[in-house]
C-alpha cells in the first residue's frame, strides 16, 4: 500500500507548488520499538548521566515522573480543544522540577532522546528519492510534523538519515503551537509559503492528521498508513518493556519508606494520606502547567476544593514549583450549578433532580432551588416528578420560584466574571466523583469553557457520560473497584476523600450582592487563606505535616505505593484504629439540604440476620462488619471482597 500510494509521485504533479511530508512513520520510518521502550531506555541513560554527576538517580522515579508529565500534558491539551502543542522541553522541565533536579540538565536529557531516535529510525529512501526529483524541477519540499520536538531537532534527525538539502523548511507543532490534527499547522504552512490550499500536496501516515483534516481544507493528500504488522510489532515491544520493568521493580531494592505504627488520626493523615494527596497535587500542577498558556483559571470549588487548594499551595511552596496560572476559590455547589442548568431548561438537571429528590414533593424542591418561602397550590405537594417540573415552573405559581433562580444565577455569573473572561478555560478543581457540577454548568452556560479535574471520576449514578470528555480523575478513573488497581479501593469508601478535604463551613446554597458589588455566599468568605481547612481535621493536618517535610517529588513517588497498600488495608480490613481514624463523623446530604447521615449507624441489637441485613445501610460497610462482628469479620470481609470482585468481572463482561 505504501508503494502504491507513493507511485502517485512518479508523475508530474499538476498545479502543485509545494509538497509537505510528515516526518515520523513517513519520511523517517521506525524500527518495531514502542514509545514506552524508547522512553525507558532514555531514563536508563539519563540515570547513568546523573550518577556520573554525583546526583541521585533512580530509574523508576525518573520514568514515573516523565510518564506523568507527558500523560497529563496531553490530557490538558486535548481537553482544552487541542489548541497548542505539548513540547518535549516542557515535559522534561516538569520532570526535573518534580524530582528536584537542576533545570540545566534539560538539554542533556533531550540529547539522549535524539540519540535514541537515531537508533530507532531508518530512512524512507523511496520517498526521499521521489521528493528530490520534484525538488529538482522547482517544487518546494517542506516537513510538517505533529511532534514534541522543535524544528532544530527535527532538522538534526532528517539530516542524519537523508543528508542536508532534502527539505526547504520545517514546520513543527511544538514550535508553532499549532497542530495538524486541528488544521492550524497547515494554515501556518499555507501562510508562510504564500500559497492556496490547492497548491499544496501533503503526504503522511495518520488518517486524521495527514488525510482527513488537510483534505477537508482543500489540500491534496497521499495517505501512507503503517502496516498492521508494524503496529503489532510495536505493541508487542511495549508489552515486553512493561514486563521487564515489572520484573526489575520487584527484584531491585525500592528504597521506599515503610509506614510506621499509626497511633491517631494525625499520624494516619501524615503517613497514609500525605503521599496520596501529594501525588494528587503534583498531578494538578502538571495539568495546570500545560493549561496556563491558554488563558485558563484554576477554580477550586467550595467546599472540597478549599482543602485541596490548601494542600496544593503548600506543596508548590515547599517544592518551589512554578505556576503563573490564576487560582481562585469559587462559590459553587451542585445546587448552584443546578440552578444554572434549570434556567437553560437542560435535561441534565432533570436527571440530577430526579435522582436527588425522588422522595420529596414539588414544593420542597422549589424551596431548595429558589431559596425562598412560596405560597404554592396543593398540586405542589405531590411527589416530585422530574418529567413534570419544567411545566410546573411555567405556571403562575411557579414563576416566583423561577424568578429567584434567575436572580441567584445572575449573582453567580457576576461572581464568575470577577476572575475569568468568558473566553477563558475555567478548570474546576474538586474531589469527585461523577462531576455533576461540571455537567450542569456546561449545560447551562454553553458560551463558557468549563472542565474539571478531580481526585476520582466514576459513573456511580449510571447517568450520561457525555461530559466525561471534560472531566479528569487525576488519581482514579474507574466505575468499579478493581483489586488489581489499588487506587480504586477509594471507591469502596469514597466519603473519606470528601471528609479529608472539606472544611467545617456550609455548602453554598444562597448568593447575595454586597454593597461593594462583590458576591458573597452563605458559607462566608472562602478566599484563599481565610479558612484553615485543617482546623479540627487531624487527617488534613497530618497531610500538611507530610508536605512540609518533603524534599522533592521523588520522595512522593517512593512513598505513595506503600501508602495506597495501607489505605486499602484500612478500608477493606479495618482495625479498631482504622475505624476510629476514618469512620467517625457525619456526612452532609447537601444539594440545598441541611440533613446529615452517619458514616456508621448505631450498632443494631437485633438478631444476627437483621444485623447482617443492616450492613448495607452504612456508608462504610467493612467498618460496620469489623465493629459489629469482631469474631466473624475474618470470614465476612473476604466474602464482601469477593462480591466486589465478581461485580466488577460481571460489569466488564456486560460491556
Amino acid at each position: 500500500m505504501l508503494r502504491r500510494n507513493l507511485d502517485l509521485l512518479h508523475s508530474p504533479l499538476e498545479g502543485v507548488w509545494v509538497i509537505s511530508t510528515d516526518v515520523f512513520d513517513t519520511l523517517l520510518l521506525r524500527q518495531p520499538r514502542s514509545q514506552r521502550s524508547r522512553v525507558m531506555e532514555g531514563e536508563q541513560r539519563f540515570a547513568q548521566l546523573l550518577r556520573e554527576q554525583g546526583l541521585r538517580a533512580n530509574i523508576e522515579e525518573l520514568l514515573q515522573a516523565r510518564l506523568a508529565a507527558e500523560k497529563l500534558a496531553y490530557r490538558a491539551l486535548n481537553v482544552g480543544g487541542g489548541i497548542g502543542e505539548v513540547r518535549l522541553t516542557d515535559i522534561v522541565e516538569r520532570q526535573l522540577a518534580m524530582l528536584g533536579l537542576p533545570g540545566a540538565l534539560r538539554d542533556k536529557r533531550i540529547d539522549i532522546e535524539i540519540a535514541i531516535e537515531k537508533n530507532s529510525l531508518f530512512a524512507n529512501g523511496d520517498l526521499a528519492m521521489a521528493l528530490r526529483r520534484h525538488r529538482q524541477v522547482g517544487l518546494r519540499i517542506v516537513a510538517v510534523s505533529d511532534t514534541a520536538l522543535g524544528a532544530d531537532r527535527l532538522s538534526e534527525l532528517i539530516n542524519y538519515f537523508h543528508g542536508p538539502g532534502l527539505v526547504d523548511a520545517i514546520y513543527s507543532s511544538a514550535e508553532l503551537l499549532a497542530s495538524k490534527r486541528s488544521g492550524l499547522l497547515f494554515s501556518a504552512v499555507l501562510a508562510s509559503e504564500k500559497i492556496s490550499a490547492a497548491r499544496l500536496l501533503h503526504i503522511g501516515d495518520d488518517e486524521l492528521a495527514d488525510h482527513a483534516v488537510p483534505h477537508k481544507m482543500g489540500i491534496q493528500t497521499i495517505h501512507v498508513p503503517k502496516g498492521r504488522l508494524r503496529r503489532f510489532a510495536a505493541k508487542a515491544d511495549g508489552a515486553r518493556s512493561e514486563t521487564v520493568r515489572g520484573i526489575r521493580r520487584r527484584l531491585l531494592p525500592s528504597g521506599r519508606r515503610r509506614i510506621s505504627i499509626l497511633e491517631d488520626q494525625t499520624s494516619f493523615g501524615r503517613e497514609v494520606f500525605g503521599p496520596i494527596v501529594a501525588q494528587f497535587c503534583l498531578n494538578i500542577w502538571l495539568y495546570a502547567r500545560q493549561a496556563e498558556a491558554q488563558g485558563a483559571t484554576l477554580a477550586f470549588c467550595a467546599r472540597g476544593g478549599i482543602g485541596i487548594r490548601q494542600a496544593f499551595e503548600h506543596l508548590l511552596t515547599r517544592l518551589g514549583l512554578p505556576l503563573s496560572l490564576r487560582r481562585d476559590n469559587i462559590l459553587v455547589s451542585r445546587l448552584v450549578a443546578a440552578r444554572i442548568a434549570l434556567e437553560a431548561r437542560s435535561p441534565a438537571v432533570l436527571d440530577e433532580l430526579g435522582r436527588e429528590f425522588a422522595r420529596n414533593s414539588f414544593a420542597e424542591v422549589a424551596t431548595f432551588l429558589g431559596g425562598g418561602q412560596y405560597l404554592l397550590p396543593d398540586a405542589w405537594d405531590a411527589r416530585f416528578s422530574a418529567a413534570r417540573f419544567f411545566d410546573m415552573l411555567d405556571t403562575p405559581a411557579g414563576r416566583p420560584v423561577l424568578d429567584d433562580v434567575i436572580e441567584q444565577n445572575s449573582f453567580f455569573r457576576r461572581h464568575l466574571d470577577t476572575f475569568s473572561d468568558v473566553k477563558d478555560r475555567v478548570i474546576l478543581c474538586d474531589t469527585g466523583l461523577y462531576g455533576s457540577t461540571q455537567r450542569l454548568l456546561a449545560a447551562g452556560m454553553p458560551e463558557r469553557r468549563f472542565e474539571t479535574i478531580q481526585f476520582a471520576r466514576c459513573n456511580y449514578k449510571g447517568l450520561s457520560e457525555e461530559h466525561f470528555g471534560e472531566l479528569s480523575g487525576l488519581i482514579v478513573e474507574d466505575n468499579l473497584y478493581n483489586p488489581f488497581k489499588v487506587e480504586t479501593v477509594i471507591l469502596r469508601y469514597w466519603h473519606i476523600i470528601e471528609r479529608l478535604f472539606e472544611p467545617s463551613v456550609p455548602s453554598v446554597r444562597m448568593l447575595s450582592l454586597r454593597q461593594d458589588g462583590l458576591v458573597e455566599g452563605n458559607c462566608g468568605n472562602i478566599s484563599y487563606g481565610k479558612i484553615d481547612a485543617s482546623s479540627g481535621n487531624p487527617l488534613l493536618a497530618g497531610v500538611l505535616e507530610y508536605i512540609h517535610d518533603l524534599d522533592d517529588g521523588a520522595q512522593v513517588i517512593r512513598d505513595v505505593p506503600a501508602a495506597w497498600v495501607r489505605l486499602k488495608q484500612a478500608i477493606t480490613n479495618p482495625s479498631a484504629l482504622d475505624v476510629l481514624a476514618l469512620g467517625a463523623g457525619l456526612r452532609s446530604v447537601d444539594f440545598g439540604r441541611s440533613d446529615t447521615i452517619s458514616v456508621l449507624n448505631r450498632a443494631d441489637k437485633a438478631g444476627i440476620a437483621q444485623q447482617l441485613k443492616s450492613v448495607k445501610s452504612h456508608l462504610w460497610r467493612e467498618a460496620a462488619i469489623a465493629r459489629d462482628f469482631p469474631r466473624l469479620k475474618s470470614a465476612l470481609l473476604p466474602v464482601l471482597e469477593l462480591a466486589h470482585i465478581l461485580r466488577g468481572v460481571s460489569a466488564r463482561f456486560q460491556r
